[in-house]
């Protein structure tokens, strides 16, 4: 396998890894100043990084099987495009936030899985932001308020390099991530808490269902659900649809009623979930998520015929709710299932594939894990 050395003729100068994430609930409500509850995962995206006492930059991804180079003053809006935006778009932002770096090498060498609904492009960002920031003495990744800096980085990254218009829950629970729970992030003020969630305390576990149909958030529907919710709360004289209410939604023209819907909701849902998780009764999580993904299907139809009969499959065998889980249009669903019956589900949710001839999926657990840090 091609190594550092043999790419770029010399040795790292460390190792970074930041994990995926998974969405419990709160699901494109990032952008609305909503409230969403993602956990950091155990896979990680792996980068081997030297810093240069010059302006270039070159990327290499052993996933994708494709590199990069180019200088600082290269990286701007729309380039370069594909995966290599999301690593150098992270030292473009740092640079528009007066940070002083310099030009890197730098390698991919493990990857959350891509196109998952995992957050592969935030775990990247992130990976990168935490070695230049070390790299570079910028000193932020040692306290919180600088990861949350670092984060805010990597959100900038996505929306001004890449063009993706995303929220950034993504990047702070990659950042911020803790073992043994979720992570509540208060879009509006920048504040986040970390709720108790261990499934297997409770005989539970979170089951991941990669459909393996790829998604791009860049295409545009990701860009169009967002202006339409920001439609909706200019239609309603709000700043963002956080404090709307359902009755006001149905004021809004028919075609926007729905996507407000579905935000409306789908905060209420979080602020349920999280009541129950801190009271120690995670099991009646389940018809949240059901709602959720309800919601997510009809209102603000961001799912896919796979999500949706993986949800379905998951619960018929047994599991205490289900639903997609990221930007949607492919990726993954989540299921919460207890331990004795995982087997059982994860075997009906094949057997439902197979009889629509779908790609079977790629079936895995979820523990919360850690956020993004250096491995070696």
């Amino acid at each position: 396998m091609t190594g550092f050395r043999e790419l770029f003729g010399r040795e790292a100068d460390g190792r970074w890894a930041a994990p995926g994430r998974v969405n419990l609930i709160g699901e494109h409500v990032d952008y609305a100043q909503g409230l969403c509850l993602p956990f950091a995962i155990a896979e990680r995206t792996v980068v081997e990084v030297a810093a240069r006492d010059d302006d270039r930059v070159r990327l290499h991804s052993l996933a994708e099987q494709d590199s990069w180079s180019g200088t600082l003053d290269e990286i701007a809006p729309r380039s370069p495009d594909g995966w290599a935006g999301y690593a150098a778009g992270v030292l473009w932002a740092l640079r528009h936030a007066e940070h002083k770096i310099g030009g890197i090498d730098l390698l991919v060498t493990d990857t959350v899985p891509l196109g998952a609904g995992l957050s592969s492009s935030a775990a990247l960002e992130c990976s990168t932001a935490l070695a230049v920031d070390e790299l570079f003495g910028l000193g932020l990744g040692g306290t919180p308020s600088g990861r949350r800096a670092l984060a805010a980085a990597c959100i900038s990254a996505e929306n001004d390099v890449v063009g993706a218009a995303t929220g950034g829950m993504d990047q702070a629970a990659s950042m911020l991530g803790v073992a043994g729970h979720a992570l509540l992030l208060d879009m509006r003020d920048g504040t986040d808490r970390a709720v108790p969630f261990a499934p297997a305390d409770d005989g539970l576990a979170l089951m991941v269902i990669d459909t393996r149909v790829r998604h791009r958030l860049a295409d545009g529907q990701y860009g169009m659900r967002r202006a339409a919710v920001e439609k909706a709360a200019a239609a309603l004289g709000r700043p963002s649809l956080r404090d709307a209410t359902l009755a006001e939604v149905t004021t809004l023209d028919p075609d926007l009623v729905p996507r407000a819907r579905h935000i409306v909701t789908e905060i209420a849902r979080v602020r349920e979930t999280v009541e129950l998780l801190d009271a120690g009764r995670l099991p009646e999580i389940g018809p949240l998520l059901d709602a959720s993904h309800a919601s997510l299907a009809h209102d603000y139809e961001v799912s896919c015929d796979e999500l949706d009969l993986a949800c379905s499959a998951a619960r018929r065998a047994g599991a205490l709710g289900a639903r997609m889980t990221g930007g949607g249009f492919g990726g993954s669903a989540i299921a919460l299932v207890p331990v004795d019956r995982a087997d059982a589900v994860a075997s009906e949710i094949r057997a439902a594939f197979t009889e629509v001839s779908y790609r079977e999926p790629e079936i895995r657990g979820a523990e919360p894990s850690a956020g993004a840090e250096r491995v070696g």
